[in-house]
């Protein structure tokens, strides 16, 4: 095929002479094959109780008593998976607070891409068209494994998590050269994640991990939590594993260095009933931010639970949110550090340095006589501050899990550690290499995603050409477009592990940059 032949994504990448790496591609699983594997695992019951969970009949799967589960928590669960919407009235989507769902969301006009997005001999056959030399595959129907509601029971999640990870295992090993799917660890208990790991790591080979952003607790009245008041609004709690976790999951992360896979999150943010992304009637209300929102808080969780400080050399990544929240979350937790590091808290909040009598003073000599009718209320307003002690309850250093002793060390903790996945249109890319804004002059680490296989991408073809006016309208130079389509995925999968992109069309051009930053050893092990 002659260039003037080629694709406009193919001459791009042909002129610029280095790997394009999409980061987060997504495959459209043949799920009938999944079934078969979930029958083969559990039997055809389990598939009948993972087909009701889709459906909305009891998230936490058929075979758990209605009275043990309760009403409360059934109803409130069918509405945060929005599976009952399209049964309702209005007024009951309105009433009950049930998001409206996604719908349209994969492609249908161009059929090729569609069976594209299926079928991984022709994903293959096509990746020099798309422009690409490897494509990062995460799950569509694995998502909904492990992202909210979320799957409860215990045997259900584990069968249907075990029951994917054999499917992309089997069916895109024969084409992992230029494909690399993701597997899916749940995380409700770090045995299982762990448990896992070790199938889809250690068996099967697989490179590229997705983990949810959180699982759903429980909240149970029982002794220990007398005080949580009766119909509280839901009866779950959501947790992010890094903080004010009933689990320690150090274990999991100390794993995942061993394995060299860096832990990727893709967690909806959407359909908790309190949240304000939770629309009855618009989706893209609802969807807009979406994806950032849940990765911001696993991020916030990871950094100040002090994950990035105990263990240096591990790598998240936060897919399809784009990098602007992590620049927000950044230079927020940069600034917010001056005001309540332990230091300025005593020096200028501490409430025992409030002094009474001139406060008093200034009362009686600028107050009106509404002050002066109120003051000896007003001034016991002061005194309950806490004049004779810091309430022991209190924890004065919110950062003490990070170690965080001077506001430099947030550089060195947080920049090397959180990549954040930014869809190829995306032109806030350019902010993550804007050093007016970023304190101390670091970069982001934005890498491209392209979503293709769902409907954010109209057709993969445009996917580099998108892209690449990233240059063209002057947004990027050069040298940081190179850091988007391929230097920050390097960093994120082989910096976990050099050998991460052994026998892909990228290997050279990866292992000499891992070597020349210095992130591989003599013998070729990741620093």
């Amino acid at each position: 095929m002659s260039i003037s032949q080629k694709s406009e994504a193919a001459r791009i990448r042909e002129r610029l002479g280095y790997p394009i790496i999409d980061a987060d591609g997504h495959m459209l699983e043949l799920d009938p094959i999944i079934w078969d594997y979930m029958r083969q695992i559990g039997g055809s019951e389990i598939q009948q109780r993972f087909m009701k969970y889709l459906g909305g009949g009891g998230t936490t799967g058929a075979t758990m008593p209605h009275s043990e589960l309760g009403d409360v928590q059934d109803r409130w669960l069918d509405r945060l998976a929005s599976a009952q919407w399209a049964a309702m009235t209005w007024k009951e989507r309105r009433d009950s607070g049930t998001m409206a769902p996604f719908w349209w969301f994969l492609p249908t006009a161009n059929t090729r891409y569609r069976a594209t997005s299926h079928l991984p001999k022709l994903f293959h056959s096509r990746l020099d068209e798309f422009g690409l030399d490897v494509s990062v595959l995460f799950p569509t129907l694995g998502v909904a494994i492990l992202a909210l509601p979320g799957i409860l029971d215990d045997e259900l999640r584990r069968v249907a998590t075990r029951a994917y990870n054999m499917y992309v295992a089997d069916m895109y090993g024969e084409y992992s050269d230029r494909l690399l799917p993701a597997a899916a660890i749940p995380m409700y208990t770090p045995q299982e994640a762990l448990d896992e790991l070790e199938y889809a790591v250690v068996q099967r080979g697989l490179r590229v991990t997705v983990f949810p952003s959180y699982v759903i607790r429980d909240v149970k009245r029982e002794a220990g939590n007398e005080r949580l008041p009766e119909g509280r609004l839901a009866p779950y709690r959501f947790d992010l594993f890094a903080i004010d976790s009933e689990h320690d999951y150090d274990p999991v992360w100390k794993r995942c260095v061993e394995l060299g896979v860096a832990p990727c999150f893709h967690s909806t943010a959407n359909g908790i009933p309190w949240a304000t992304r939770n629309s009855p009637s618009n989706l893209m209300f609802n969807t807009i931010g979406n994806f950032a929102e849940s990765g911001d808080a696993i991020a916030k969780a990871l950094f100040m639970g002090g994950v990035t400080r105990r263990f240096p050399s591990l790598r998240f990544g936060l897919l399809e949110g784009g990098v602007m929240r992590g620049l927000q979350l950044y230079a927020g937790m940069v600034g917010f550090w001056h005001k309540r590091n332990p230091k300025a808290l005593h020096k200028h909040t501490d409430p025992r340095k409030l002094d009474l009598g001139l406060m008093s003073q200034l009362l009686d000599e600028y107050g009106n006589s509404l002050v002066a009718k109120h003051k000896d209320e007003i001034m016991g307003l002061f005194g309950w501050l806490g004049q004779e002690g810091e309430p022991a309850s209190i924890p004065l250093d919110d950062w003490a899990p990070a170690q965080i002793e001077r506001a430099e060390d947030f550089k060195d903790l947080f920049l090397p550690h959180f990549y954040y996945g930014c869809e190829a249109d995306d032109p806030t890319v350019a902010s993550a290499f804007d050093t007016r804004v970023i304190p101390f002059g670091g970069t982001l680490r934005p890498f491209m995603g392209s979503d293709i296989s769902h409907a954010d991408v109209l057709d993969p073809m445009e996917v580099v050409p998108e892209a690449y006016e990233l240059i063209e309208h002057g947004l990027l130079n050069e040298e940081q477009f190179k850091d988007f389509v391929f230097g920050n995925a390097v960093r994120l999968y082989g910096g976990m592990n050099p050998d991460f992109f052994k026998g892909t069309p990228a290997e050279a051009a990866a292992t000499k940059l891992l070597t020349e930053e210095g992130r591989t050893t003599a013998d070729g092990r990741a620093r």
